[in-house]
């Protein structure tokens, strides 16, 4: 439910979810954790659906996530953002990192990556192939951003101080990808920017990605918000509760039994008087404490 954004707030956050599956228990944990950091901190708090990638979302299912939300008493402030709405702004942005030199044509393959480049933190590195121009007869197939080797650090909230050398662990990165859609690390940082987020409460396994959304923040010239990464919700098998292992969707007829579950998992046990979800969130905003949370780097299981 869209509530009117408190004048002048001095904190803003947000909740991106994509609309290719439905929320499930990770997805209420972040959402949980994120809207009760910024309203403990008198903040606003947004809502945008990540359907940039049109081919993955499942139709009617942005509609059924914010049902779901408003079933949980969820309240956000102003109107939902749709990146699929917002192609001029990402094309802008990458304007102006081609008009500094920062991006070129690729012409790689994921299968040409995979075969001469070695193993960084997600997976194959990429080896500059394409950095001084496309090979004769090769067509470009992506656009990259070149990284250097400076460190690019940040201090966690929860998980502490964070450093990357974006070159050595990641490689030049992707920001337009090669079936046309904007890279979901570009897209992230122009609407941050555009909110006026001032802090990032999310999953960990999104971490990894936060060094990369800084560097283009340096380069277009944008703040960088404050992070704090939540401790991942594993299934039985160990692994993150996603639509990719499954996870099963949350049960909008039975709110309340799973919010007091969400922030039992974030370190705050519900009292047993706590009986209504309007008791909930009156109790749940006024008890958050971040020093409560799970030790940095924790997974556990649902």
């Amino acid at each position: 439910m869209a509530r009117m954004a408190p004048a002048n707030s001095p904190y803003i956050g947000r909740f991106a979810p994509s609309p290719s599956g439905p929320l499930h228990f990770g997805s209420l944990v972040a959402a949980l954790g994120s809207c009760l950091q910024a309203r403990a901190n008198a903040g606003q708090w947004h809502l945008r659906m990540e359907d940039l990638d049109s081919a993955r979302c499942t139709p009617g299912m942005a509609d059924a996530i914010l049902h779901a939300l408003e079933r949980f008493g969820f309240e956000w402030d102003g109107a939902v953002l749709y990146q699929s709405r917002r192609l001029p702004a990402y094309r802008a942005a990458l304007d102006q990192l081609q008009a500094t030199g920062r991006v070129y044509g690729c012409a790689c393959s994921r299968r040409e990556i995979a075969d001469s480049s070695v193993h960084g933190i997600e997976g194959a590195v990429y080896p500059g192939t394409c950095r001084h121009g496309v090979l004769p007869g090769r067509a470009v197939r992506a656009q990259r951003i070149r990284t250097d080797t400076t460190p690019i650090c940040f201090e966690d909230a929860l998980q502490g101080r964070v450093c990357q050398q974006l070159q050595t662990d990641l490689g030049d990165f992707v920001v337009l990808r090669a079936d046309g859609i904007f890279a979901y690390q570009l897209a992230v940082v122009v609407d941050d920017a555009q909110l006026g987020v001032t802090e990032i409460v999310r999953g960990a396994d999104l971490l990894a990605s936060t060094p990369r959304q800084i560097y283009l923040q340096r380069l277009l010239g944008l703040p960088t918000p404050g992070y704090m990464h939540l401790p991942i919700v594993l299934n039985a098998q160990g692994q993150k509760l996603s639509k990719q292992t499954s996870a099963p969707a949350l049960n909008p007829d039975a709110p309340l039994a799973q919010l007091r579950r969400a922030m039992g998992f974030l370190g705050h046990p519900v009292p047993g008087e706590v009986d209504t979800v309007d008791a909930f969130w009156t109790w749940a905003i006024g008890a958050w404490n971040r020093q409560q949370l799970p030790p940095a780097g924790q997974m556990a299981s649902c």
